[in-house]
Order: C-alpha cells, then structure tokens, then sequence
C-alpha cells in the first residue's frame, strides 16, 4: 500500500526545513524524510557550533588582549571541557525549538526517520514504506571530503562533522586545509589556547577572496600567533609515540608537522550514494547533482538544492535554493535560481564577499572597470574601537556596483547592502546618497561611494569655475 502525497522532502538539514515551512504554508500534503537527526550539517556540525566556539573564543582574547583599552590583561582560564558543554547546550537549545520532529507534525507535515530511495520519478521508498507524490526535492546535504593521504586513516583523524561531538578537545592539532571553515576553526582553536597549525597545499588561504584582504588577515592571524604555512605538499601521515605526525615539503622543502591530534578540512562531498538517481537519468557531478536555473534535474518532478546540488555551499543559499524549488514546482516559473549569493569568513575581522572579484571584473568586461578601497584606518569607529585592520572594497563596471569585499569585524552584517546594490544594478553614485548612521564602520560604505562619486564631480570642477566668472562679470 502506498501513501500519496504533494511532495516529500528528502533531507531535514538547511534546505529541506525552509521548503518544509513554506510548503506547510500552502495546504500541501507533505511528508519529510530524514535518515539522521533533523536540522543537518548546520546546527550539528557547521554554523551553529562553530559560531559558538568563536564566541568562546573572541571572549578569551578580549581578555588577552584588554591592555589596548586601558584595563590590564589577564591571561584566561579557559575550561574546554565547559566551552563544548556550552556549544552543545546551544545546539540543543535550536534544536528543541526549531528542529524537532512534534513543530514539523503540528505544522501538518508527516515526519518519516529512514533512508530514502528514489523508485520513480514520483515515488519515494523509505523501509517498507512507499511513498507516491507529485514532486520530490533532494536537500540531502554534503559530508567532509577524505584525501588519500598515505597513513592518514590508520592514523585517524577528526573533521567538523566529529571534532563538535567530543566532550573535551584534543590538547594541540594539526588542520590540513585552508578553507573557510578550517581557517576560523585554527583561529578560535588557538585563542583558546589550542596550539594548531594549519597547513595550505595553495600559496595563500581562502583563494576565491579579494588577495589583498586575505594578506591583511594572514597578517592579523600571524600577529595573534596562528600557525599557518603554505605551499604545503603533505605527503604522508605517522604515528609516533603519542603523536601524530605529518611529513611533507613546504615551498618545496623537506618539513614535518606533530600535533597530539589531526583535523581535516579539504572540501566536501555531495550526499548522493543510495537515492537511485543514475536509475532514473538523473545527473551527477563531483560537485552534486545537476539542476537547471529552475532548480529541476533532468527529471522535472525531482528538484534539488542546498550542498546535494553542488551551487554553492551555505546554509543561507540552501534555504534560497530550497523556497525556490518550492515556488517553482507549485507556482511554475516562479522560481528561476539566479540570484548572487554573498558569504562571509567568521574569522575576526571577518570577511565578507558578494558579486565579483577585481581579477574576475576585469577578464569580464575588460575596460570600464574602476574599484574603490577605503581602509578601516580611516574609520572612526574602527579606530575607537581598536579594530582598524581591514578595508572596504567596491568594483564597479561602467559606474555600476558588480563586486563587494568587505575585511571588518562585521562584515558579515554589513555586506547585504553592497549584494542588494549589485542584485539591483545600482550605480556606486546612489550610495553615496544613502545617509549612513555615524559613527559605524558601515559609514565607510557610504564613504567609498562618496570617494567614487567626488572623483566624477572634479571632473566637472570648471563648470562650478564658469559660474563663479559669470557672477563677477554680472
């Protein structure tokens, strides 16, 4: 006997519990499937517990580093063991009230726990149960990449999917990658007073990110005592007494890392094993499965979004994605997943990023593209806060804001104005307008625009000249 439904949502992370609030919405019969525990990659292994371990974190080195304001420092008293019980009380705390199976059923969805497998294009079986619907959507989500590293899985190491469940941290780590979240990771760690190194097989971190930003962060990070080498070619894993041992060449010299514990963040993986998509033609990629603008795979009933479908990986995009597959299946046409996606870097400052970079600008379009810097040095609430390390970046092509970079202690706050601007195709000259709240580091936002916008009046300074010729002659 089979159930019948309007859509059954497979995967309960960050994508699938958005389209499930929208669908609840609509008075659809809904069913949700989820092999795990609800609220994914976000709230168990990603945003959430690592936002707390760098609140953790930003407070040991406020203490620290106290002396800049007139209070003497002190060096903390940091108890791991109490900083984990905290990440773990929050993540309990979210997931008792939003990712629990008895809000989803009072929302009139069914909440099924199972593996799931696509049998056709409009049913789905979980155990003995086979489930019939109008449309599937797969938010399945990703897992850390494993690198084939000579020793490394006899050696055992963690992740960002297994270092968060530990009840107490290892005493020191070695962190291969130099991605986004293994790059706040190493910073938190050792304002915790975790020794960590963190090796980069490229010449510098977060490679997709404006170059002169991230030497500007490399250097905050050094100048707090991160360990970060590059270049790193690591070519095999031992272990060596109570040790774990990393040997490779760093710009291509013999070199060898200890730690009492490895932690990997090479990239990740998409959940696709198990759902039956190569029986139905659907496509696959390393990055995920393969959709069209609309969010469709090549079969029309099946959607995708989120990590699974490989576009880009963040919760705030998988929720994007998730209402956009939604809308289209019920709403057709509606739905068109083109909108840019910001993101930021939870490193302190932070790094914030929307549209293009420079480099991408210009192999684009060539002439026509100006960019605009202001340094956080020269921002007055920066300097009274002490956080003057930073910049505010725009691009621009033929006067309009196409790419945003943003190195500040909120950049992750202030970046949305700069990603509307470039949605909308606003002119750097309209921001300029925009009165902004002072004292706020965002007001160099307005003060970039007005660098921009007084470099184009200059231009014009002779018009002002002839009205002043003209009033004497009068």
């Amino acid at each position: 006997m089979s159930d019948r439904y309007d859509l059954v949502i497979v995967g309960m992370g960050s994508g699938g519990s958005i389209a499930a609030d929208l669908a609840s919405r609509l008075d659809l019969r809904v069913a949700v499937v989820e092999r795990g525990r609800l609220g994914g990659d976000c709230l168990w292994t990603g945003c959430v517990p690592s936002k707390a371990l760098i609140a953790a974190a930003k407070a040991a080195h406020h203490m620290r580093t106290a002396d800049r304001f007139g209070i003497t420092s002190v060096e903390p008293d940091v108890d791991l063991t109490a900083v984990w019980k905290r990440i773990h009380a929050v993540q309990d705390e979210i997931a008792a009230a939003d990712d629990n199976a008895d809000r989803y059923t009072a929302m009139g969805l069914e909440v099924i726990f199972g593996d799931a497998r696509l049998a056709s294009p409009t049913t789905v079986v979980v155990g003995d149960r086979t489930l019939e619907t109008r449309y599937i959507l797969l938010s399945t989500g990703s897992r850390p990449a494993a690198p084939a590293i000579p020793g490394l899985a006899d050696a055992g190491y963690l992740t960002s999917d297994t270092v968060f469940a530990l009840e107490t941290p290892p005493a020191s780590f070695v962190n291969i990658g130099g991605g986004p979240i293994a790059v706040e990771m190493v910073q938190a760690f050792t304002r915790l007073g975790i020794p960590t190194t963190l090796l980069q097989d490229m010449p510098r971190i977060l490679e997709r990110e404006d170059p002169a930003l991230v030497d500007a962060l490399v250097g905050s990070l050094r100048d707090e005592g991160v360990d970060l080498h590059f270049d790193v070619n690591t070519e095999r894993v031992a272990v060596e007494g109570n040790k774990k041992v990393v040997y490779g060449t760093e710009a291509g010299k013999p070199a060898r890392w200890e730690a009492d514990e490895l932690l990997v963040g090479v990239g990740r993986v998409p959940n696709t094993e198990g759902l039956g998509l190569a029986e139905l033609g659907i496509g696959t990629t390393r990055r995920g499965i393969e959709v069209d603008d609309r969010g469709r795979t090549r079969v029309h009933t099946v959607y995708a979004c989120g990590d699974v479908a490989g576009r880009y990986l963040f919760t705030h995009s998988a929720a994007y994605e998730a209402i956009r597959a939604v809308r289209d299946m019920f709403f057709p046409g509606a739905g068109k997943v083109t909108a840019g996606v910001p993101w930021c870097t939870f490193t302190d400052p932070a790094l914030a990023h929307a549209g293009v970079t420079e480099a991408e600008a210009r192999e684009a379009h060539g002439s026509g593209v100006e960019v605009w810097r202001r340094d956080l040095a020269d921002n007055d609430r920066a300097r009274a806060d002490g956080t003057t390390v930073g910049s505010i970046v725009i691009v621009t092509h033929k006067r309009r804001v196409i790419g945003a970079h943003i190195l500040a202690p909120a950049a992750g706050e202030m970046i949305h104005e700069l990603a509307l601007a470039i949605d909308r195709g606003v002119k750097i000259d309209k921001l300029a307008n925009l009165v902004h709240v002072y004292p706020t580091v965002a007001t160099g936002i307005g003060q970039t625009a007005g660098d921009a916008a007084l470099a184009r009046v200059s231009k014009l300074a002779w018009l002002a000249r002839r009205g002043r010729v003209g009033a004497k002659n009068q």
